[in-house]
């Protein structure tokens, strides 16, 4: 026969903390003797263990029936009232519950709750059908802190972005992606490793007194385990398995959900964000206006604001904002994505799935998209917009080539790219990216500035960089084909100009080249490296040009003049950037913040997230004094020697992209129309624009054409005073 365990009571009575018995007595004979009509219960022979308001008529004790009260009991505004929320209505009072250490505001509504211990509730709560509620002293709330006497293997830590934990960073309550991408990059950097450590214990009590918190009109209803959990305001709980170590964020204007089936263990749950049907999730943080919802699993890993995830399985992973994955048959697993990403059914992402070991990783930059069925090995990168076909790719990858198509041709064969695939061939999701996610942006605090642009300097950093290798591997094709000047080029300089002349004066040239370093063992074979060549060039302006419109019209002027120029050349130059969690920064202001952690000038990461909002102040500055360097190193001489022939290349230039983004992307968006196959499962035209509509409704389509007019006209007298 197993053995029982009898606990025996306390001698000493447990005593609420002074801050709740303010404005609070005792109760009355009176008081005391309905409550015992009404079958209350109270291992206080006493009922001295009970406060209740002060104020006059304020307490009324027949709505308090059937409990059982251990510990201590405090009360605030109970009187006749009732409260609902959607179709729950539930009168005020504590009915048919176990009570045991728990202080209540006013008007608060509590039945049928089996056991609800050492927890605070706030004003106007409803707790319906829930089995356990409680709290144990030395919670955390999903915060990876200590508690007094704690030894280290108590904290608890989220593995991202490897498996082996070597990236591994703390929770902590208002963590934005930005700070875990620091704490998972820096990793050779010990003292600034301790240093965050130190930043996420700093103001957190280690005190052994904690207690649970339910915030104000948080309603939770038909749970079973709710254990150290901290609700925030009107967050709406229905139907939860297990709610264990963690803190829901949540506000009146950003309210969070919690439904059917939901297991979430150590961790933070943004404001905002939505969480149902069976979806579990064990260390990790889910940042605003998140989703997480059927069968969803979330395991060490943290999920950026805007993002939804749907049935698949996500391990290990570090993950900037507008993230979506919604199949059942994709994994994602030891991976940092930048974000504005989407991963497609059947994408098997992992590292001891297809490599050796467990402890590779990938790296993708943002708007990484990799099609039906892909898998990867690790280690592997991609830059910004990278689609990646379907395909099995058996070597690892490195594709440095931003807005770029990546094919696979088998097994030991070379894969192919494209680089700037999606301005030849998609316009219309290019022109359409920044809006389409500034309009999914619910977030109604933004703490972090996510920028959405594709033409951003990060993307733009990648198409330089891009440019050079086109130019060095033409280089290489022009000396293999016996091209007479190449082969008498002596040194590299001169290769890569007579390489440059060629890009130019060819403009048809069709050609295929190889790169040895996208990919392991067999390369890649670079295709239309010519035409993208072109593309990437009219980005460049047309990013540069419209960075320098921006300028303008925050300086309330119509044309750049020379003193203009001369103020943009006393601002900071910073040709190297980082996509810092979805905030494009430059890699010196990162280094700079390292360095004030480090000498504790920056000691919490509120100062930390106060640089990140002064940064992004001065974001349009370094954008613009980026957009004259890139110009500079288009045309290869300082600004101040363009030429008026120059000005009016850039003019032209940009004036074809701007308006092959609009024409493009009605194009693009003409064939879901006008396509023939698009039309036969329709009986007729008329059902047809019943089901998918017509593209003369096509909402951005619209606001696309105003605004592409708009920008010719400001384009044409940008450079009026230069010329």
């Amino acid at each position: 026969m197993a053995e029982v365990t009898v606990k025996k009571q306390q001698s000493c009575p447990v005593l609420p903390p002074a801050s709740l018995t303010q404005e609070k007595r005792h109760l009355t004979s009176e008081e005391i003797a309905i409550l015992k009509a009404n079958r209350n219960r109270n291992t206080d022979d006493t009922w001295q263990n009970v406060w209740v308001s002060a104020e006059k008529n304020a307490f009324t004790p027949e709505l308090i029936y059937d409990c059982e009260i251990s510990g201590f009991l405090v009360i605030g505004r109970l009187i006749h009232a009732s409260l609902q929320f959607h179709d729950l209505v539930l009168e005020t009072g504590f009915y048919h519950s176990y009570l045991e250490n728990v202080a209540a505001g006013d008007d608060v509504a509590v039945r049928n709750v089996a056991y609800l211990s050492n927890y605070c509730l706030a004003n106007r709560v409803m707790l319906f059908n829930v089995q356990e509620i409680s709290c144990t002293n030395h919670s955390k709330f999903g915060n990876g802190i200590l508690k007094e006497g704690e030894p280290e293997s108590n904290r608890v830590w989220i593995g991202v972005g490897n498996e082996n934990d070597a990236r591994a960073i703390l929770p902590f309550e208002n963590m934005i992606p930005a700070d875990a991408f620091l704490w998972s990059r820096y990793r050779e950097d010990k003292e600034i490793l301790q240093r965050f450590v130190e930043m996420t214990e700093y103001g957190q009590s280690k005190a052994l007194d904690t207690y649970g918190i339910i915030d104000d009109d948080a309603v939770i209803k038909n749970c079973t385990l709710l254990k150290d959990a901290k609700i925030g305001k009107n967050a709406y709980i229905k139907g939860a398995f297990k709610l264990k170590n963690i803190t829901v964020l949540s506000s009146p204007d950003e309210v969070s959900q919690i439904g059917e089936g939901v297991e979430l263990v150590n961790g933070i749950v943004g404001y905002g964000s939505r969480i149902f049907y069976q979806a579990v999730a064990v260390r990790f943080v889910i940042g605003r206006n998140c989703q997480l919802k059927y069968g969803a699993r979330l395991l060490n890993s943290v999920l950026g604001d805007n993002s939804t995830v749907s049935c698949c399985e996500i391990l290990n992973n570090l993950i900037f904002p507008f993230h979506e994955q919604h199949h059942n048959s994709s994994f994602l697993i030891a991976s940092t994505i930048g974000g504005q990403s989407n991963i497609a059914s059947g994408a098997t992402i992992g590292s001891n799935h297809n490599s050796r070991s467990p402890d590779g990783e990938m790296i993708a930059g943002r708007g990484f998209w990799p099609g039906l069925c892909s898998d990867f090995k690790h280690n592997s990168r991609f830059a910004s917009f990278d689609l990646v076909a379907k395909g099995s790719y058996q070597y690892e990858l490195n594709i440095t080539y931003p807005f770029a198509l990546v094919a696979t041709n088998g097994s030991n064969q070379p894969i192919s790219i494209i680089p700037g695939y999606w301005f030849m061939y998609n316009m219309y999701a290019m022109a359409r990216n920044k809006s389409k996610f500034q309009k999914r942006d619910r977030r109604v605090v933004k703490v972090q500035h996510i920028e959405t642009d594709p033409f951003a300097p990060d993307t733009m950093q990648e198409v330089l960089e891009s440019l050079d290798r086109i130019i060095e591997l033409t280089g290489r094709y022009l000396k293999s084909q016996g091209d007479a000047k190449a082969i008498a080029a002596i040194k590299d300089e001169d290769l890569y100009q007579i390489a440059k002349d060629f890009l130019h004066q060819n403009p048809d040239a069709q050609l295929i080249l190889e790169d040895s370093r996208c990919q392991k063992k067999y390369g890649a074979l670079i295709y239309k490296p010519v035409r993208g060549y072109r593309e990437y060039r009219k980005i460049l302006k047309y990013f540069s040009v419209s960075t320098l419109i921006d300028y303008c019209t925050r300086r309330h002027i119509p044309t750049l003049t020379q003193a203009e120029l001369e103020r943009i050349e006393q601002l900071p130059l910073y040709t190297s950037w980082v996509n810092v969690g979805g905030q494009i920064m430059p890699e010196k202001k990162v280094d700079e913040l390292l360095g004030y952690i480090k000498t504790g000038a920056v000691f919490t990461w509120e100062q930390v997230h106060a640089f990140y909002e002064e940064s992004y102040a001065l974001y349009p500055a370094y954008k613009t004094t980026y957009a004259i360097y890139i110009l500079e190193q288009l045309y290869s001489r300082p600004i101040f020697n363009f030429t008026k022939e120059i000005y009016e290349d850039i003019l032209a230039d940009v004036a074809k992209i701007n308006d092959e983004m609009y024409h493009s992307a009605f194009s693009s968006r003409e064939k879901d129309y006008s396509d023939y196959f698009r039309s036969i499962t329709f009986r007729n035209k008329e059902e047809q624009e019943a089901v998918i509509g017509s593209i003369d409704n096509n909402e951005f389509l619209n606001e696309m054409k105003p605004q592409t007019e708009d920008f010719n006209k400001k384009m044409q007298k940008l450079f009026t005073e230069l010329c």
